[in-house]
């Protein structure tokens, strides 16, 4: 192939781990992926992080370390038939030249379990070391049987130093490029700790400046087209923001609660599925303790949906900072969850006599709601005394307010009319 057609993430590959940037705490000295190189022992392993910090590289750079043959395959692109072809290869380098194979399988987590099971007893007798790297949770993407013989080890995105090795190393290689120091932040920040696509807007830079050299700031913004930090919206960091945003507002963090929604909003995410999160977490983390959060969170999610951006943005800025502030309290989320559990354990009792409606002369024959008593002709409201459960059962506390907010009075008024019904239950 000719090199000037190779991508420059291909012609960047580092041949040993020596030159990989970033990950020292997997191979920096003493650390398991270079002991295990050292000691030409190596585990199968899946490489687990997000997208352009190193995993292919990291892969290629220990399979040229160790003089292993190296068999790479995409799961977007190969099926069973492919993996037969890469037993075969394997079989045949070890046979006739005693070589021992790797075999790569980048985004293992696309493979069903039918694909991970063909290579499973080939990983399991030795035939070869699997190597899958993936950017989403192997927990949850990888068979049990897989993962259970695998080291996961975990990659970090890439921090400045390393990408700034990274972008020196490709402005070498293509020496038409000059950037100033502030031309270099800027490309950093816009890569967002992703090689990858660090060296893809250094490629595009290369294709627009023809007999331009001198690169500034003004020049890389308008070949940028947008320097939005997309993520995969089904994936592993979506829902990890998700959840930060999440325990951020439980936390009563209003600032954190802000930087996590505008993280994702920046992101791509949808506004809309952002605005039920909130409305949940309104109904999940502040309950009764202020009732008014459930309000603000729905009108936020209305205002969105009639207006839009960037005034949506804000309303959906302003739920967030409220409900992080307001007092909090699960204890109805606590107590939905006990019932339905409860109930759907239990047993089903007939509802009481005198809890039963009678709207025919048969049914109050049948006493049916005789000796109901009617709160609200009784003192307080409150028919002290009377039963709501079913006969067979005595009464179950569900719901235990907490001490905060609304709930407060809440609580005392609950602890009221439990001394009525002690004072009823005396006469």
């Amino acid at each position: 192939m000719d090199i000037s057609i190779k991508p420059l993430a291909d012609l960047l590959r580092p041949k040993s781990i020596d030159e990989v940037y970033g990950q020292q705490h997997l191979l920096g000295e003493g650390c398991p992926i270079r002991n295990a190189v050292k000691q030409q022992k190596l585990p199968s392993i899946i490489l687990w992080g997000p997208p352009g910090v190193g995993k292919t590289s990291i892969a290629n750079a220990i399979a040229l370390s160790v003089d292993y043959q190296f068999i790479s395959l995409s799961a977007v692109l190969s099926g069973v038939k492919d993996i037969r072809e890469a037993v075969e290869k394997a079989q045949f380098s070890l046979q006739q030249n005693n070589k021992k194979t790797i075999l790569f399988i980048d985004e293992v987590h696309r493979f069903n379990k039918s694909q991970q099971d063909a290579f499973l007893p080939h990983v399991e007798n030795g035939l070869f070391t699997f190597i899958g790297a993936t950017t989403e949770n192997p927990s949850f993407e990888v068979n049990s049987a897989l993962l259970s013989r695998c080291q996961v080890y975990t990659l970090t995105s890439l921090n400045d130093d390393a990408l700034n090795q990274i972008l020196n190393k490709a402005i070498e290689m293509n020496q038409k490029i000059l950037l100033n120091n502030d031309s270099k932040k800027f490309l950093i920040e816009y890569a967002n700790g992703d090689a990858r696509k660090l060296l893809n807007i250094v490629e595009v830079i290369s294709f627009s400046i023809g007999d331009k050299d001198n690169v500034d700031i003004n020049f890389l913004k308008k070949i940028i087209s947008s320097s939005i930090r997309r993520f995969d919206k089904g994936g592993e960091q979506f829902y990890d923001q998700i959840s930060a945003l999440h325990k951020s507002v439980r936390g009563s963090d209003p600032n954190a609660s802000l930087y996590w929604l505008h993280r994702m909003l920046d992101g791509g995410a949808d506004p809309l599925y952002l605005a039920r999160r909130i409305v949940r977490i309104a109904i999940e983390d502040i309950g009764l303790a202020d009732l008014k959060a459930q309000t603000v969170a729905l009108e936020a999610y209305q205002i969105f949906e009639r207006l839009g951006t960037p005034e949506g943005e804000l309303a959906l800025s302003n739920a967030v900072i409220y409900l992080a502030v307001a007092p909090k309290s699960n204890s109805a989320y606590k107590a939905f969850n006990h019932i339905k559990s409860y109930i759907s354990e239990g047993k089903n009792y007939d509802v009481p006599m005198h809890l039963r409606n009678a709207p025919t002369k048969l049914m109050k024959d049948l006493n049916y709601g005789k000796e109901y008593r009617y709160a609200h002709d009784e003192p307080h409201a409150f028919a002290a005394g009377e039963k709501y459960f079913p006969d067979e059962l005595d009464p179950i506390q569900f719901y235990n307010p907490s001490d905060r907010g609304l709930e407060i009075k809440i609580n005392e008024k609950l602890n009221f009319l439990r001394e009525l019904n002690k004072k009823s239950d005396k006469q």
